[in-house]
């Protein structure tokens, strides 16, 4: 017993931090809207409406944890109803609360629907209570199958898209770091590069008014000797120097 009892307060004590927390954000965001209306711009507003999310949550997930159902058992009951005002109850609501009277008790420990909505509760049962068993049926067959029908296309959807993670989670690489780390030193530093080949050009033959080349020719070998001459298929007319030009005057 006592062991529950720590459990509860613990828990009542979180919730009561969580809420506490909940109510100081809310207070400042109302604070922010009503004096700096006309400075405050929209990442700010996000800012402060993500941190009453983040509040909500946390008070979610207590109320959804393990500890929390014991929560379900406790009943409040109050001890004393009276007009005259209450100071601990004025402090402990901050105001809101300032006596425990017949009047607030039932809305504040309503443990029943509100009047309008009993009553339509009320409505549907009896509706539900004079349709036949065949129209019953019929209705539940064709809720079963849209049900059936939206969970096919979620479970397609998220088939397709656990598909999609798991091959491209699999998919081999198309580059190599070191490769790409090569061919950078490569193009910066010339590492890895063999050195080129000297151009070869005719060795008796200079350049127009210079005369012939001087150095010695290189030597070809025995394989560039013995590869025979194509046969030119430019027909040459070579003619005198003293040769009178036909336009000479």
């Amino acid at each position: 017993m006592q062991r529950e009892e720590k459990q509860l307060e613990a828990t009542l004590h979180a919730i009561l931090n969580r809420v506490n927390d909940l109510k100081t954000a809310i207070q400042a965001l109302i604070s922010k809207l009503e004096n700096e209306y006309e400075t405050i711009n929209w990442p700010t507003f996000l800012d402060n409406y993500a941190i009453l999310s983040g509040h909500l949550t946390g008070l979610s997930k207590i109320l959804q944890s393990e500890v929390a159902p014991s929560l379900r058992s406790v009943v409040v009951l109050p001890l004393q109803l009276g007009c005259e005002r209450d100071e601990a109850l004025a402090r402990l609501t901050e105001g809101r609360v300032p006596a425990c009277t017949h009047d607030l008790v039932p809305d504040l420990l309503r443990t029943k629907p509100e009047p309008q909505a009993e009553q339509r509760l009320q409505q549907f049962n009896h509706k539900a209570s004079t349709l036949s068993h065949d129209t019953a049926q019929k209705q539940v067959a064709q809720f079963t199958k849209v049900i059936s029908h939206v969970w096919e296309i979620i479970s397609k959807g998220r088939e397709d898209w656990e598909g999609e993670s798991m091959r491209s989670a699999g998919m081999q690489p198309t580059h190599s770091i070191a490769d790409t780390h090569a061919l950078v030193t490569a193009v910066g530093t010339g590492k890895g590069l063999r050195p080129g080949m000297p151009s070869m050009g005719p060795s008796g033959v200079g350049a127009p008014g210079l005369g012939p080349s001087r150095g010695p020719a290189p030597q070809l070998g025995p394989s560039a000797a013995a590869m025979p001459k194509a046969p030119s298929a430019i027909k040459t007319n070579i003619k005198a120097a003293n040769q009178i030009h036909p336009y000479q005057r």
